[in-house]
């Protein structure tokens, strides 16, 4: 099929040549039309009318927040009122430039936050003018207030219907567009006949009006628009009417009606497939060129969900579209790209083909437009070089960084740039423009580790190791991370250092060259955890290559306590393991203080992985050294931060903000799919019974439901800060069915003395491990002169009352035993321990490592009440107490009570 005609559009003589600026920023859809008219009238009039606003009240702004001008502004709103009532239906001549006036301070001042709805009334009666920057203002000032004020919006009707009947087509359609945005659902009765009216009328801009206020009538009420046979209209109108935005506007209304409509409608179901149709879609192809380009980017949407018969309709299709790859508008470009990419998916050749069509279009809008929108063409052009990187390899060029673009557009380049490397260009690529940096020959890629700028010398040094690691001229690349470690540059040598330690796993081979030159590094000028880690897990590694390596482990091991990083002191138990299967007698000491000290560490993997190794060689030496250090093989490929799943599942979203973000469109529209919950500081978000406690605990839980009550942004920090090494733990799941005393091994060294064999007694002997068993502290006694209520009962809005009234009698953060931890892993374990003591659980909730716990309790024979707020993390082992009380001389006493109660919770 021939594409059509080029068609000039010239404006109907109906349609005003005015502009519609104020109100196509409310979202009526007819976009492209709106680009066209914001013109010369409300562009001026609204400028103007803010600029006298800031003349007439130079320090508006500053008065309307400070308190002492309230009543000034109240005089003024009041002076205002007076005025538009005296010039109401005044036809002398002049009134209508000091209405003006007076309706200009009235938008200035809703538009800076000033309640002016006193004047709604007035600003109704004078409103029966025929100026229409008066009309405009009028609307702007309803719209904003009717919305909240269904009273108010009722007295608007009948001059609004009256300005519908205008002889003037842009008051008839502005007021037709203020009308349906009233969004009140009990005058929807009046917005049928306006409606129908404008679905009719002879001007193409009423007409489109019209038809985004269908849209708009649906979503207050469904039934009135569906039994007013609307949608029947809007198609007629769709695939009749002249106008290309009218038949756009009509698209995009019919699209949303019927897809919400689908579900419980067949006939809509069967008008939605219709759209789909051979003959409707080459309706609109075929019109393609008169429309704008948002009207053009949602056919083109429409377009790519049509399934063609035969390859030569798809081929026609792809001629009839070919000249839009050349349009100046990127949306319009990636929309056609879409329709060919998805029409050719089971077209392995043409696929190909059209890939090499869209590359020069595509590369032309990255250097072309703001870097806003360079990044979301550049987004989607990434998309496509990973798919295909053979295609692009010979366009390397286009992705080098320049000097002015910002960060996250070169990440994206660099990130394109190690995906189309291969045997022919890495050389240029890695190894291009020579230059000198002291001893160093700087490059393409190399001149970015050079830049000033930290995170773009990071991710440049990524950039290299990812191209090293795809087999590409690995034995320069090799060198160039060498020579990037002599830079003296700390973020150099910290990214290095972790890109050879990936190195060294694929090619052992290397291994001679990287430790000559990382032993020369000192681990004191390392402070990055991961570079770090990576450092030790060399000095593990290759302890036998490495002289110094049980010397340097054995200062890093003397310096445990000042290590922040749990991914640091897990690398460093292990190296130093490994170094003393190797090296024995040079590692002994280091390793008995490495497992002493891990054992004794907060941190819960630290613990359990000392622990690990402790019994490994109780039970025998060799058997660790199988586990520990095993014959290891080269890592052939590395995994992929994304499955083929998810990546095919962007490509079909292509066009959209799924390309942008590198994520499916559920992943952050779905609730499950948007991170950590967002939880409430305030109690009243809980929703807690009057229960027992017992059964309160298991539905209290707040495992599944961000509405429950935990922590604030600020008190994690606090409680995160204040645990050991300052390092961020989630709990492991713990099974308490059946195994509870294997158990209690992994979490306490209590049981230690009572599993020590011969053996153990000589590795500890050996170690230098003294770890005698330890005596349980006695807890404090119960103070006898307070006494609880067993059956204490308080109704949760008493509670919240109480909480939010009474002043805090006690706060401390004391500490709780690791084994009470662990056995928190059974969620009603607390609880039910506090509740045995007469101290009831009303409401619990959190998320590893801070679980939060209100209680209450009751004086015996008295009606007198204690509230505690129990904050616990189970990284640090702290707790954080809080509690109030009605009876403050008591207080203490009841405090004393719930910390020997908490000290005695444990595992069973």
């Amino acid at each position: 099929m021939a594409p059509p005609a080029q068609s000039q559009r010239s404006p109907s003589p109906s349609q005003p040549s005015g502009c519609v600026g104020m109100l196509t920023s409310e979202g009526d859809l007819g976009c492209g039309e709106m680009a066209k008219l914001v013109n010369c009238s409300f562009v001026f009039s609204a400028t103007q009318t803010l600029g006298n606003a800031d003349k007439n009240s130079d320090d508006s702004n500053s008065r309307n927040t400070n308190p002492h001008f309230g009543s000034n502004r109240k005089g003024e709103v009041s002076d205002l009122k007076m005025q538009l009532r005296q010039l109401a239906g005044s036809r002398a001549p002049g009134s209508d430039d000091t209405k003006r006036e007076l309706f200009k301070k009235v938008i200035s001042y809703m538009t800076i936050g000033i309640d002016v709805s006193s004047v709604f009334s007035e600003m109704v009666m004078c409103s029966a003018t025929s100026d229409i920057v008066l009309k405009k203002m009028c609307y702007l000032y309803v719209g904003n207030y009717a919305k909240h004020n269904p009273d108010l919006a009722l007295l608007t009707i009948n001059f609004l219907q009256r300005d519908c009947k205008d002889e003037d087509p842009m008051i008839r359609g502005l007021a037709l567009r203020s009308l349906c945005s009233l969004g009140v659902a009990n005058l929807v009765e009046y917005l049928v006949g306006p409606l129908g009216s404008g679905l009719k009328d002879g001007s193409s801009y009423v007409r489109t009006i019209a038809a985004v206020g269908v849209l708009k009538l649906y979503h207050i009420s469904a039934s009135t628009c569906v039994d007013a046979d609307f949608p029947a209209l809007l198609k007629h109108l769709m695939l009749k009417d002249k106008d290309a935005q009218v038949v756009a506007n009509c698209l995009t209304s019919l699209q949303e009606i019927w897809s919400l409509e689908a579900s419980t409608s067949e006939e809509a179901a069967r008008e939605r497939e219709a759209l789909l149709s051979k003959p409707v879609i080459y309706y609109f192809l075929n019109r393609i060129r008169e429309f704008s380009e948002w009207a053009q980017c949602t056919i083109l949407d429409l377009v790519s969900k049509y399934v063609p018969s035969d390859s030569d309709e798809i081929f026609d299709m792809m001629n009839l579209l070919e000249d839009r790859l050349q349009h100046a508008n990127g949306a319009v470009v990636l929309a056609t790209i879409k329709v060919f990419l998805h029409m050719t998916l089971s077209m392995t050749d043409v696929h190909q083909q059209v890939y090499e069509r869209i590359k020069a279009p595509l590369l032309t809008l990255v250097s072309s437009g703001s870097p806003e929108q360079s990044y979301a063409v550049l987004s989607h052009l990434h998309l496509l070089v990973m798919r295909a990187p053979f295609i692009f390899s010979s366009d390397y060029k286009h992705f080098y960084c320049q000097y002015n673009e910002p960060f996250y557009v070169k990440k994206l380049k660099l990130e394109m740039l190690t995906s189309v490397a291969n045997e022919s260009n890495t050389y240029e690529i890695v190894q291009l423009r020579p230059k000198s940096l002291g001893s160093i020959s700087v490059t393409e890629l190399c001149e970015y580790v050079a830049n000033v700028d930290i995170p773009m010398a990071r991710e440049s040094i990524r950039a290299v190791g990812k191209i090293a690691l795809q087999q590409y001229d690995v034995n320069a690349i090799v060198d160039r991370l060498l020579q990037f470690l002599e830079m003296e540059k700390e973020h150099v040598t910290a990214e290095t250092l972790v890109l050879v330690k990936d190195l060294l796993r694929k090619y052992p081979q290397w291994s001679q060259d990287c430790i000559a030159v990382v032993g020369n590094i000192s681990s004191k000028n390392v402070q990055e955890p991961k570079a770090k880690a990576a450092l030790i897990w060399m000095l593990g590694e290759y302890a036998q290559d490495m002289q110094d390596s049980p010397y340097i482990l054995e200062s890093l091991i003397e310096n445990w306590d000042e290590e922040n990083s749990a991914e640091v002191r897990l690398h460093l138990l292990t190296a130093v393991m490994k170094c003393f299967l190797r090296r024995p007698p040079e590692t002994q000491k280091a390793l008995g203080a490495a497992l002493a000290a891990g054992v004794a560490d907060f941190h819960q993997d630290v613990h359990d992985r000392a622990l690990f190794y402790y019994r490994l060689l109780q039970y025998e030496v060799s058997v660790a050294e199988r586990i520990v250090n095993p014959p290891k093989q080269a890592v052939s490929v590395f995994a992929d931060t994304q499955n083929n799943e998810i990546k095919d599942r962007i490509f079909d979203e292509f066009n959209s903000l799924s390309v942008v973000y590198q994520k499916p469109s559920y992943m952050f529209t779905d609730k499950e799919h948007q991170g950590p919950f967002a939880f409430s500081e305030e109690l009243g978000n809980l929703s807690i019974s009057a229960e027992p406690a017992d059964s309160v605990v298991a539905a209290q839980r707040v495992e599944e439901n961000d509405q429950d009550l935990l922590l604030g942004t600020s008190e994690k920090e606090e409680s995160q800060g204040s645990g050991n090494n300052g390092s961020a733990y989630s709990a492991p799941s713990y099974n308490t069915t059946g195994a509870a005393q294997p158990q209690l091994d992994l979490v306490s060294l209590d049981q230690l003395s009572t599993v020590h064999t011969s053996g153990s007694l000589a590795i500890d002997e050996l170690l230098g491990l003294g770890m005698p068993a330890a005596t349980e502290p006695s807890p404090a006694p119960l103070p006898s002169d307070l006494k609880l209520n067993a059956k204490a009962s308080l109704d949760p809005k008493a509670f919240q009352q109480k909480w939010r009234q009474l002043p805090v009698s006690f706060s401390q953060e004391i500490s709780i035993d690791p084994e009470g931890v662990a056995a928190m892993a059974t969620p009603q374990a607390l609880p039910q321990h506090m509740q045995s003591h007469s101290i009831n659980c009303i409401a619990s909730g959190g998320q590893a490592p801070n679980f939060k716990f209100f209680f209450f309790a009751q004086k015996a024979e008295e009606s007198s009440s204690y509230l505690v707020e129990c904050i616990i993390n189970s990284s640090s082992c702290k707790v954080q107490l809080k509690i109030k009380a009605d009876d403050q001389s008591t207080s203490q006493a009841f405090s004393e009570m719930f910390q020997s109660v908490l000290s005695k919770f444990t595992l069973p």
